[in-house]
């Protein structure tokens, strides 16, 4: 049984995004072909998604110093351990699908924050003589992204940073396999919006049944 983190970064639900309908799409014929695989929704705009800020530097200063958790502040203790329940699950998980738009050549800024919960070293990745090393190379990830124009060739390519951001943390967690399933141009092509959408369902069931 492999457990997997659904992990959404979209304020809407199917029925207003691309992304999260392609995304909805994918799990449900993956759970369907998996049926004993244990998947979590991780909605990024429901959960508590503490930012890195004095709280969390500071907490994190007096663990490293020696102190114990209950010498924390409150606000502290209330940060610094949602942090951690958030890196446990992380890393507890054999899969990810992150479905997010293309907003603004990037992601929304919540998930940036949820990356930063999960990358603390000594348990996504650690640090060694040589550089960094990733500790999740048992892990695969998929990112299901909705983008209105088209970013996949072209003069646009290069400014698209949210799925390279994402690879590139992939990377540096060690994960070996790191897909993409891109839906692209519906907004630059009205037209032709319906069959991009449909092409892109059709390819997340295939993709959900070899995931």
């Amino acid at each position: 049984m492999a457990k997997v983190l659904y992990i959404t970064a979209h304020p809407h639900d199917e029925t207003k995004s691309y992304s999260m309908e392609v995304g909805k799409a994918f799990i449900e014929n993956y759970q369907e072909a998996n049926p004993n695989d244990e998947v979590t929704n991780v909605d990024l705009y429901k959960e508590n998604i503490p930012q890195i800020d004095v709280d969390v530097f500071s907490g994190w200063g007096k663990l490293q110093s020696g102190k114990g958790f209950d010498e924390l502040s409150e606000e502290e203790k209330a940060k610094v351990g949602r942090l951690s329940e958030l890196c446990e699950q992380f890393i507890a998980a054999d899969k990810y699908v992150f479905v997010t738009p293309l907003w603004n050549f990037s992601f929304p800024p919540v998930l940036k924050a949820y990356i930063d919960s999960v990358s603390v070293a000594g348990k996504t990745f650690k640090y060694t003589e040589q550089g960094p090393v990733g500790l999740l190379t048992d892990k695969k990830a998929l990112h299901i992204q909705a983008r209105g124009g088209i970013y996949s060739e072209g003069p646009a390519a290069a400014m698209e940073m949210g799925h390279r951001y994402l690879n590139v943390m992939m990377q540096f967690y060690g994960v070996p396999s790191f897909e993409g399933l891109f839906v692209e141009g519906h907004a630059a092509m009205p037209d032709k919006a319906q069959e991009i959408k449909d092409n892109a369902i059709a390819r997340a069931k295939d993709l959900a049944h070899t995931f």
